[in-house]
This record gives C-alpha cells, structure tokens and sequence, in this order.
C-alpha cells in the first residue's frame, strides 16, 4: 500500500474518534446490504443470468450516481479530478472490483460448494495483510504497520467462518472452481490498491465509485450479450430485488465501502467481508426460517471479535515502552 505518513497537526482524539466511528458504521451498514444481496441474487438469476444481473444493477446503480455526483457541488469534500489523469486507477478498479470479481465469483460459485466458496471468500482480509505487508516491505515505506491485533482479528474471523459454514461443508474437489473463486479474492484485493491512490489525490467518493461502477458496467456488456438466449420476464418481486440490488448492493454499497477505505485502510476494511456471510446465515434464520446450530452462532461471535480487535483503536496486547509513547487521541495504528 502507498506510504500514508500523518502529517505533524493537531487533531483531537474525539475528531479522529468520530471519523472512525463513522467508517465502521459505513462498513458495517454495507456488509449489510451486501449480505442481504445472496438472497436477492438467487431470486432474480433465474430470470436475469449472473453477468446479465451485473450489467442491469450496474446501470441502475450509475444513473443513480451520476445524479448525485451532478447534484453534489462539493463532493465529500474532494476534487473531481481529472479524468484523464485518473483512467488508469478508475478503469481499472472498476474491471477488477466489479466485472472480474462478480465473473470469477459467479463461476466459482456454481462449480464449488457454498461452504467452499465462503471460506475462499473468507481468505482476502489475509491475503489484503500480506500484500500490504509485502508491498511495505519492498518499496520501504512509512505506512501504517500492522499490529498484531489486526493479524490476530483476520484470522480469529477466518476460523468463525469456519464454524458458520461447517454445517454444511463438503469437499466438491474442483479445480476450477477453486481457481475461479480464488480469482475473486485476489480482484478484490486489487481493488482496494487501485482504489486508494485515489484518495491520496484528494478525489471525492461519488466521483471514484461513480467511475468504477461506469467501468464495472462497461465490463458486464460482452458476458451479459452472450447471455441474452436465457433472459426472462421480470416480474414486480424481480424488479423489486433487481433495484435493491441496484441501489444498495451497488451505489450506496460501493460508496460506503469507499468511506471505510479511505478512514480505516485496506486491510482493516477488508476484514469486514468476513461479516458478510454471517448476515447471510442470520437472514436466513429470520426471513427463510433455516436453523442455525449452538456452532454457528459461535462461528458468528467469533468473526464479530476478529472485527472489533481489527478496527478498535486500542492495543489488546501491552506495548513496551521502547515502542513509542504515542499521545492520547493520535492516529491509532
């Protein structure tokens, strides 16, 4: 991840408090929305194949945007940028955290088991540390170091992952399915390193994610043409799931999910995805009736601890003092 040195100003811990706050509550609430998305997903795919689905919600999702981002005079605060300038981190963001991740997870996903694909799914917010610590390490930089507490919650939600899916785990043994869904992990960690220099340039939420959903959906139009002998119908239940699909899963999902990239990091936010097929497993308990085992809700616990010790400001460990003396209310690792 590119250096991210604090400059020497005074911010009070409250400030800083507050913008963290407000990240983890943008995070959580689009774990939410993207949780929820698995049961809308399977009622629309049979009238709307998987890419088909994508170009749909996507172009929902950038009219939707484009309308805020035309409205919004000072967007969060940042600069429009310039466009030309931005292609490369915009175009391809958008390709790898929307076009290929929904390509390589819904191929994935139909030649694997759903235990399988979630513990995949579970691997990024690892696989997010250990590219942000190998790029750290190569190119020297003064970013944010990693603590042990931010290893510990990934792995910590990572083995509640397990519990959660272990009801109905099962070996399906292929291979491509695993390259697929391992695909889709490492999109989405490229999306999160195109997406930050981004936000060291000062550019604005609504004009990123506005781009990137532009892109994604520039993206689905050749998968979803290849598609168009199996479209269907929809009726009023499908357009309803379609547009909260559309506007929560995409527009306001990928805005939110940008507020915590830039407040809480890469790996921090990433450590959210772990929540995602918790809400699944919960939806399904309230809404279809499923039922869930003592494990699961265990499993669940576990990856809500893994999350709070990744993104809680304080050391869940003592610290020598040859570390540092670091203020009260100073960045928090």
């Amino acid at each position: 991840m590119p250096a991210i040195q604090v400059p020497p100003v005074e911010l009070s811990a409250k400030t800083l408090s507050g913008d963290r706050k407000a990240a983890v509550l943008a995070n959580s609430i689009c774990v939410l929305f993207w949780g929820f998305s698995f049961i809308s997903i399977k009622i629309t795919v049979p009238v709307f194949p998987p890419m088909t689905l994508g170009a749909v919600r996507f172009a929902i999702a950038i009219a939707l945007l484009f309308v805020m981002y035309r409205l919004a005079e000072k967007p969060d605060g940042g600069s429009r940028g310039r466009l030309k300038e931005d292609m490369p981190f915009l175009a391809g963001s958008g390709l790898a955290g929307v076009t290929f991740y929904f390509f390589c997870e819904n191929n994935g996903v139909a030649l694997v088991t759903a235990s399988e694909a979630s513990l995949m799914v579970a691997l990024i917010p690892v696989l997010t540390m250990i590219t942000e610590w190998c790029a750290a390490k190569l190119l020297r930089t003064n970013s944010r170091t990693l603590k042990r507490r931010h290893w510990l919650g990934a792995f910590i939600s990572v083995t509640g992952i397990i519990l959660v899916v272990q009801v109905s785990f099962a070996l399906s043994g292929n291979i491509s399915g695993y390259l697929f869904m391992g695909g889709a992990a490492l999109c989405w960690v490229l999306y999160g390193f195109l997406t930050k220099p981004l936000f060291s340039r000062n550019r604005s939420r609504i004009y990123i994610v506005f781009w990137q959903n532009f892109f994604g959906f520039l993206g689905f139009l050749p998968f979803a043409a290849l598609e168009y002998k199996a479209w269907g119908t929809p009726d009023a239940i499908v357009i309803l799931h379609v547009l909260f699909l559309a506007i929560c899963c995409s527009a306001l999902g990928y805005w939110l999910y940008a507020h915590a990239l830039k407040v809480l990091g890469i790996s921090v936010s990433a450590v959210f995805i772990n929540l995602i097929p918790v809400v699944t497993v919960i939806a399904g308990f309230f809404i279809q009736g499923e039922r869930l085992s003592g494990l699961q809700w265990a499993g669940a616990a576990l990856v809500l601890t893994g999350v709070y010790l990744a993104v809680s400001p304080q050391h869940p460990f003592p610290e020598t003092a040859a570390k540092g003396h670091r203020a009260h209310g100073a960045p928090p690792a």
